[in-house]
């Protein structure tokens, strides 16, 4: 390989999650009501095997050649009946790493005027949606919790290969857990993440 081909691949490259094991988009969904501006939630059907009844945005694992913007209103489409060309995509929101070494890319778009009444929820994923005002999760902002993730390593680990003490101390990681409270259904993990930084940057403009 010559320093072209490597200049070629690394100019037109667009960088994302290392050894990613797949990847997922979601939609965030603005709603303008004539209180304000709001986000749509959707409640997983309680068929489904993962996640069952818990809140989430519309979204699912991007397809191959798919961009997150695709991604995200084709599955908005799916779950909520919701055309493509409907949505006013505003752009991408900061992708998180997810403890599966996968990654998940939200995307904000408005959602048309009026539009909670012309719905078609796919019963196979969704069992209802509700919608909460930016300005109420601006006021009552989550409650943040922490979880520490303990290093396992296994006993056939080289140490003395890589030249490390057997008694060689592993950094231990955490995971930070937002809980909104005071909601008819609960908003927290991945979602709550998603949302608390939606309000983060909403805030700072």
């Amino acid at each position: 390989m010559d320093m072209h081909t490597l200049e070629a691949y690394y100019s037109h490259h667009t960088p994302t999650l290392q050894d990613a094991s797949s990847e997922y988009a979601v939609l965030i969904p603005l709603l303008q009501k004539v209180d304000g501006l709001h986000l749509l939630y959707e409640i997983r059907a309680s068929s489904l095997h993962h996640h069952r009844n818990e809140v989430c945005f519309p979204g699912g694992r991007m397809e191959p050649g798919e961009t997150p913007s695709v991604c995200a209103l084709r599955e908005t489409w799916e779950e909520l009946g919701i055309p493509p060309q409907r949505v006013q995509v505003f752009g991408e929101a900061d992708f998180l790493h997810l403890r599966s070494e996968g990654l998940m890319r939200p995307v904000v778009g408005l959602l048309p005027p009026h539009s909670m009444a012309d719905l078609i929820l796919n019963p196979l994923e969704v069992s209802r949606v509700f919608t909460v005002p930016v300005g109420w999760l601006i006021a009552h902002p989550p409650e943040l919790f922490r979880y520490t993730l303990t290093p396992e390593v296994g006993s056939d680990f080289p140490y003395d290969a890589v030249c490390t003490p057997a008694d060689y101390v592993w950094t231990p990681g955490a995971m930070e857990v937002p809980v909104y409270r005071g909601l008819p259904h609960p908003l927290w993990g991945l979602t709550a993440r998603i949302t608390m930084h939606f309000i983060q940057v909403f805030q700072s403009l």
